[in-house]
């Protein structure tokens, strides 16, 4: 599977998001992923493990060493997106959720 394809799948890049600070277990991702259904958390899980992105270990699910060098990749994007929510802001806008 070609990274951009994984990534493109929802909810991939917030489970990442949501994994940045450490290890979670499935229960506490799927409370912060509020509307994401427990048979997408495990897909996703599943193809992010196969992936070499995340591993499963005592304390749940946590990056892996090629997780944490994309969590750094995206923080320009994070950076970025900060940005924008606040010229949106000042333009009287609200930005849109992805």
């Amino acid at each position: 599977m070609a990274a951009m394809d994984l990534f493109g799948r929802r909810w991939a890049l917030r489970i990442l998001w949501e994994l940045r600070s450490g290890p979670l277990g499935a229960r506490a991702l799927l409370a912060r992923c509020e509307g994401m259904s427990s048979s997408v958390l495990y897909q996703r899980l599943r193809e992010l493990t196969s992936s070499g992105i995340i591993a499963q270990s005592t304390d749940g699910y946590e990056l892996t060493r090629l997780g944490t060098a994309l969590s750094h990749a995206l923080r320009p994007l994070d950076e970025w997106a900060a940005v924008w929510a606040q010229e949106q802001e000042r333009e009287g806008e609200e930005p849109t959720e992805t």
